[in-house]
């Protein structure tokens, strides 16, 4: 198998698994110093903060499933042609940053959400809606690693 699409392919599904990884933990952080905040004003949302706070923890599983993908196939090749191992760059490389950014500003809708959870709103399920719209970008990303995956 030739050298530099093999090597182009593994950089992007590094860069898919490692930059989605890293705005899911970032972006749970957020999510989380939101709630910790907010319990010391009422300690009865931690349930349902928690269960925002876990939204931008998926961008990372979708990082960790397109790399999934794409490696199951990679194993099976016997060949790998420039455009292949491009195509898995670029798809790597775009779902690594938007499932990064989608994350990040879906932690930031969310710790809004539980800010007004603390302060004795009862807002838990239309963050919960708000904070799907976010992640819909990330999923179309994955949808794109997906639709690769088929043409390998």
């Amino acid at each position: 198998m030739e050298t530099l699409p093999l090597i182009l392919a593994y950089v992007g599904m590094a860069a898919m698994l490692a930059i989605s990884c890293i705005g899911s933990t970032i972006g749970v952080t957020i999510g989380g110093n939101a709630t910790v905040a907010s319990l010391k004003k009422n300690p009865d949302i931690f349930g349902s903060a928690m269960i925002l706070c876990a939204l931008p923890s998926t961008q990372g599983l979708y990082g960790f499933a397109g790399f999934f993908l794409i490696l199951n196939k990679l194993t099976e090749a016997t060949a790998l042609s420039l455009g292949s191992g491009l195509a898995i760059f670029a798809s790597g490389l775009a779902l690594g940053v938007v499932g990064y950014y989608s994350a990040i500003k879906q932690a930031r809708l969310i710790a809004n959400g539980v800010n007004e959870m603390g302060n004795g709103n009862d807002v838990f399920g239309k963050t919960l809606i708000l904070g799907v719209f976010p992640e819909l970008y990330a999923i179309l990303a994955f949808a794109a690693t997906f639709l690769v995956w088929i043409t390998l």
